[in-house]
């Protein structure tokens, strides 16, 4: 059997062109990990430890005999994250006010159950991770305009210029702020692929 792989199965979500496009964002269960301040910072990369962690003893339950029910084959889809700043609207260049959600998304049969069982194994591998500091949460954006930017993330605020042009034309509003966030999907490997070559999905929420 083939496995599932979301940017395959939903192009519209995870595969947009470089111009801006309007969304139906649907219901979809993800791990989570808040945090704030820069990407830099180690906070962000124990976050992704812990994302990453969770996530493949999820997907590898299947070797330990531990397969929840439902289990599919799939790939894991790719890093996302929410970015906002709790006194002024979410501005690029401000990256000490940052506050972050990183998230995985997860496929249908990861219940609160099997996050728990994953939540002990995890702990017992890793007892000095606080793994506490993850949830499981349906989150839902509905209607967005989204672009894929190639290049350095230093140069999104170029793209997301295109996204608030786009907005203005079509007589939509933005409500990118601190209850629906600015969004970004990471399709590159920053360790792996040079600057120019990063492809990253933004998405702002609109109404």
């Amino acid at each position: 059997m083939e496995k599932l792989d979301f940017k395959k199965e939903y192009k519209d979500l995870y595969l947009p062109k470089d111009k801006p496009v309007l969304v139906d964002v649907p219901e979809m269960t993800f791990i989570m990990v808040d945090g704030r301040g820069a990407p830099l910072h180690d906070e962000y990369h124990q976050a992704i430890e812990i994302l990453y962690g969770l996530t493949f003893t999820i997907k590898m339950s299947k070797m330990s005999g531990k397969q929840p029910e439902g289990y599919i084959e799939y790939v894991v889809p790719p890093l996302e994250g929410l970015w906002w700043c709790n006194e002024a609207p979410f501005d690029l260049h401000q990256r000490d006010s940052w506050l972050w959600t990183s998230m995985i998304r997860q496929p249908d049969f990861v219940t609160p159950a099997v996050f728990e069982w994953a939540m002990e194994q995890c702990r017992k591998k890793k007892p000095a991770t606080n793994f506490a500091k993850a949830r499981l949460e349906k989150f839902t954006e509905g209607k967005c305009v989204q672009i894929m930017h190639v290049g350095p993330y230093s140069e999104e605020p170029a793209t997301v210029e295109k996204l608030h042009a786009f907005i203005s034309e079509r007589g939509l509003k933005n409500m990118t702020g601190n209850v629906r966030k600015h969004h970004e999907i990471y399709l590159g490997d920053p360790r792996k692929t040079t600057p120019e070559k990063l492809k990253t999905v933004l998405r702002l929420p609109v109404e």
